[in-house]
């Protein structure tokens, strides 16, 4: 491990992992909450932010580092709640030079600032780890069913996948430049967790990411098995989704909500004219469950409505485990009563 991290068992320490210098004569720099339990174990990185305005997961890692659990912590927990933060600041998906962090890895020491980034969250932290995982949301104006997303061809990937503990898992082959591509070819595991939409804070996909990092955590054997036997909800493993496009330019009425069971035909949206003149449905092409959709009611032609992913199982039995996984994050109910509305609800 590196020296940064060098801390005493049984303690904790910031440690801020210089970048660069920007012309505001200011330094920019990761900050990493390192947490070493008495005994040894893996060394696992919980990372958020990569992109500057997905933000549930600066959450997820607050409350993570507040976890009763991490009082029998074995092995290191580093803990790094914003990547780029100079996106964190400025509302922004990208660095400033417009580039996409999560596409700049392994970058350079010397390389543009995207690329330095990438550079020193790997080489001082990623490679210093047995195991990660990295928290993302949708993207602006687009929500995300929580998910998993991860290369289920890699046996330790696929268990750390599986016992996250949400309904919906992709296999997902890594992209270039990504942080789970350099991770993997460094033989390091890690997960991609997806729930909620960028600049907005979801209760539910919050709630499910810190049980799902402390899941991970006791199957890796960096936490004790919990003493509760509680049923968890099995993933379903889908191999291919696809996205519903718009045919037409328009304001979208969507008739169905993320995680909703669709067949092929259903309809799942109109597209309208804004003086009603003219309608068209957005069909879907085939079975699956919603697993993101657009939030934005403003669409041009082309434009991704929502996504869809496919299984190979049967459709019943995946969309059950998705409601039995809704029961157990649903609101409570006195503080937001249901509708008196019959009407059918536009989400």
């Amino acid at each position: 491990m590196s020296t940064k991290f060098d801390i005493p068992p049984g303690s904790g320490q910031l440690v801020s992992l210089p970048v660069a210098r920007l012309y505001t004569h200011n330094d920019l720099s990761i900050d990493v909450q390192a947490v070493r339990g008495k005994r040894k174990g893996p060394t696992l990185f919980v990372s958020a932010a990569i992109h500057g305005d997905e933000i549930n997961g600066v959450e997820i890692v607050r409350r993570l580092l507040q976890h009763p659990a991490l009082k029998n912590l074995r092995g290191t927990l580093l803990a790094i709640p914003i990547v780029n933060v100079h996106g964190f600041l400025n509302n922004s998906r990208y660095l400033p030079d417009g580039r996409d962090l999560n596409r700049s890895f392994p970058g350079s020491a010397k390389g543009s600032l995207a690329g330095r980034v990438a550079h020193t969250f790997l080489d001082e932290i990623v490679r210093h780890c047995s195991h990660g995982i990295d928290l993302h949301t949708g993207a602006r104006h687009r929500g995300n069913l929580p998910q998993i997303r991860a290369d289920m061809n890699n046996e330790a990937t696929r268990q750390m996948a599986e016992v996250f503990g949400v309904p919906v898992v992709l296999h997902s082959r890594t992209r270039d430049g990504s942080l789970r591509e350099v991770a993997a070819d460094n033989d390091i595991p890690v997960i991609t967790y997806e729930a909620g939409e960028a600049l907005r804070f979801d209760e539910v996909a919050i709630r499910a990411g810190v049980k799902g990092v402390i899941n991970v955590m006791r199957h890796i054997g960096m936490l004790p098995a919990s003493r509760r036997r509680k049923a968890k909800v099995p993933p379903v493993l889908s191999d291919e989704s696809y996205w519903l496009r718009a045919s037409e330019s328009g304001i979208l009425r969507a008739l169905v909500p993320v995680g909703a069971k669709v067949e092929a035909g259903d309809t799942v949206a109109m597209i309208s004219d804004p003086f009603g003149s003219k309608s068209v449905e957005i069909n879907a092409s085939t079975a699956g469950i919603i697993i993101g959709r657009t939030y934005l009611p403003l669409v041009h032609e082309g434009e991704a409505l929502f996504h869809i992913a496919k299984y190979k199982a049967n459709i019943d039995r995946v969309y059950s485990r998705v409601e039995a996984f809704n029961e157990q994050h649903e609101p409570d109910t006195e503080k937001y009563p249901p509708s008196d509305i019959d009407e059918p609800p536009i989400y």
